[in-house]
Order: C-alpha cells, then structure tokens, then sequence
C-alpha cells in the first residue's frame, strides 16, 4: 500500500503524525542556535609573528623564513605564502578541500612550537588563527571617553571586557584602539658614548631589576611563611634611581643617561566614531552558540556596565549582526502571510471550495515547521542563507499542493468520492 493511500484509509492516524511534526518542530525551532552564516571552515590557517623594531629584510630572513621552512612539511599543504613588514610577519597557509582543519591547527602548533625557541630575541610568541564564519563579531561596541582617556584600555578590559566574557556563549571580548601605558626611557647617545655604555645593557639591567625575587622561607610554629623580595617597580619614578653601570669608582643611574617618561604607547592605527578618537571591543562567540541570545545579553547587560565606568565615557553599539538575522526571520514571515492570502484568495476563486483553501494554508506552515526538524537533526543553524532557501521552498510546495488539489476537485466533480478522489489525484500526479 502506497504512503498517500494509507494516508487516506487513516485519517485519523495521519493527522496525529502531523500534529506530532508540528508540535515537534516547534520544540526543536526553540532549540535550534540562531547565526547570520552557516558554519563555514575557510580551509585557510595565518601564522602572524611580532618582532617589533625589526626591518622588512630583517623580518623576512630571521623569521618569515624559518617559520616557512618548518611549516611546508605540514600535510596536505595545498600553497604557502608569506609576506614581513617592518615589525611584522604574516604566513597564509592554504589546504585541499576536505582537510580536517582541527588536526591542522594541531599539527601546525607543534611545528610553530618546535621553531619558536630559535626566532631571535624580542621575537612574540607566533599567532595562530584558523579562519571560519565563527570570527565574524556578534557585537562592536565603541567607547570614547575625555578626562579618562589615559586610562581607557585598563577600564575597559577590567569593568567591561571581563563582566561580557562571563555571558554563556561568547568566546571572546577584545579591546584595540586604546593606547595603553607605556614608561619610555629616552637614553642620550651622547652620555651613553661619554660614560662608555650601551642601550642592551641598560635594557638589561631595567628588566633585571624589575622582578620579585622568592627569598626562602621560614616556620614560626606550625605555620610556614614564605619570604619574597620585591622588586617591580611601582611607580616610573623609581627607574630613575637604578645603577646602571659605573665610572671613576661612582655609581652611574639611570638619570645621568636618560629621561623616563610615564605616557601612552603611539599607535600607528588609530579609532574614530564619529569624529571622535575612541577604543571598540569585538564580541565573538563561540562555535554553535544562538547569535540573537548573545547580543540580546549583551544589550541588557551594557546599562548596568556603564554605571559602573567613569561618567566620561559613553558606550555606543556600532555593529549588532543579530538585526540582520532578525530581519530575515521577519522577511520570512511577511513571505509567509503573503504567501497564505494570496494563495487563499487565488484558490478560493478559481476552485470555489473552502476547504480546499484551508488544506492549501495549511501545507505551508506544516511544511515549513518540519523542515526545523531536519536543520536540527543534521546540525544546522537557522541562518539567512536557510531563511532564504525556506523562502524559496514555499512557492515549490505551494505549487504542488495546488496541482494534487486541482486533480483531486476534478475527480470529485466526475463524480468519485472524496477519498478515491484523494487517491487517484495523488497517484496521476506523483
């Protein structure tokens, strides 16, 4: 027996499956993670490396390329290239099709790791990121801030970047465009000359001296005390006071040779809104997690944060990839309600049947609630681009339900009854 024709034979049987389709596609919809973009593995993995101070040349020759050597034994390596700036190196690996990207990441971390303890000194620990539509921010905020500017990187990261990292969901809260603090010591070539030193030296006793020391310890009692000498510095001013080398049997400090000033790092790249100098924190989440959720959260989240910053400052959302899927679930929705009054409206006219008119409006939001049950099944997400294939889809089932209803009204007006005529409709069609 043929599925339509049991379909006919059990009304009953077959209105509870589609009742349970309904009720189990809802349950699912409300479980399904909300994303602007399928989930997408650009089979392409960056190795960016710091060294600042460092020519182009330099670059390429003490870090690109060592780093290129090691990493074009990486399997199923489809093309490799590379490009050093002043300061900075910048790896593309590209793989085949299929590559199971996980296992890259692994394979490349090890080689990176195997080379990183021969890159020259100053040399940042390399950066690996795998590409994927998982990047893509979920929500940019723009800070801008007067008197507290000094003071902007700090503020944000502790009273607005750690509360945001704790929502469940969200992968990671960055902060760029603040200038953070910085202590330079300007050294004069011509004392340095005069006094018989050099610049690695005095870097050398600056870092040397601004550790904490573990010094032992000792038991009073029951109770064992550990000792530590500290030795960071708490204020720029103390750099001053250091000896950094000798002249004559006297001590030579740091002041003799340099000035240290307690300022803002210079940026190459700056962030404007507005006009107006500002920092932006990028909020991604992590991989599955409901886009809509997270941006939801961090919107009801952002008022109490402001209290908590100095009155200066002002919060602005700059991108919120949540209203473009919510856009599309509400385009979804206008195609929906256009799509049941016209079809109704059309078929109410040409055949003259209500009930008919009922089965045709029906078919669509059925249809439409089953699909979630397979997007949930195999993985997916409700995205635009499943948002639009849906939009697609209700023209195809409205356009077969209007052509097995058309047979099936024309084998009644011959004279058959209802349920032959579902059944012989249905067979010449399909």
């Amino acid at each position: 027996m043929k599925p339509y024709e049991t379909a006919v034979k059990n009304p009953v049987g077959t209105a509870l499956i589609f009742i349970g389709v309904v009720l189990i596609g809802i349950m699912f919809y409300r479980q399904l993670p909300i994303d602007l973009y399928p989930k997408i593995d650009i089979n392409i993995v960056s190795v960016m490396t710091s060294y600042s101070g460092a020519g182009a040349e330099d670059v390429e020759a003490n870090v690109t390329r060592p780093l290129e050597d090691v990493l074009n034994s990486t399997e199923k390596l489809k093309e490799i290239t590379s490009q050093s700036k002043d300061g900075m190196s910048m790896i593309m690996l590209e793989f085949e099709f299929g590559t199971d990207m996980d296992e890259v990441m692994n394979d490349v971390r090890d080689k990176v790791d195997m080379i990183a303890g021969f890159l020259p000194d100053g040399t940042e620990d390399p950066m690996i990121l795998k590409f994927s539509s998982d990047m893509i921010p979920v929500v940019v905020l723009s800070a801008t801030a007067q008197e507290s500017a000094g003071a902007l990187y700090k503020i944000l990261d502790e009273q607005v970047a750690n509360p945001l990292n704790r929502i469940p969901g969200i992968g990671t809260v960055s902060v760029s465009g603040a200038p953070e603090r910085e202590v330079q010591v300007n050294v004069a070539p011509q004392k340095l000359e005069a006094y018989n030193l050099s610049l690695e030296q005095i870097a050398q006793v600056i870092a040397t001296e601004n550790v904490n020391v573990p010094a032992g310890n000792f038991d009073i009692g029951s109770q064992t005390y550990m000792l530590r000498l500290e030795g960071q510095f708490k204020n720029s001013r103390e750099l001053n006071d250091i000896i950094v080398g000798n002249s004559q049997g006297k001590p030579i400090y740091l002041r003799d040779v340099a000035t240290v000033s307690d300022t803002l790092e210079s940026r190459v790249q700056e962030n404007y809104t507005n006009g107006v100098r500002s920092a932006s924190i990028v909020v991604q989440k992590q991989s599955g997690a409901n886009t809509v959720s997270i941006a939801n959260a961090v919107r009801e989240q952002l008022p109490e944060l402001e209290k908590t910053l100095p009155p200066d400052i002002k919060l602005v959302t700059v991108m919120d990839s949540s209203e473009y899927v919510k856009v599309s679930i509400n385009s979804l929705l206008e195609t929906i309600l256009l799509a049941l009054l016209i079809v109704g409206i059309i078929v109410l006219f040409f055949l003259g049947r209500w009930r008919a008119t009922i089965i045709i409006m029906v078919t669509i939001p059925i249809s439409l609630i089953g699909s979630f049950i397979y997007l949930y099944l195999t993985g997916n997400t409700i995205n635009i681009i499943s948002l639009s294939a849906l939009s697609i889809t209700i023209g195809m089932v409205v356009d077969d339900a209007i052509v097995v209803l058309e047979n099936i009204t024309s084998h009644i007006e011959r004279g058959s009854r209802p349920r032959q005529a579902a059944v012989y409709g249905t067979e010449e069609v399909s």
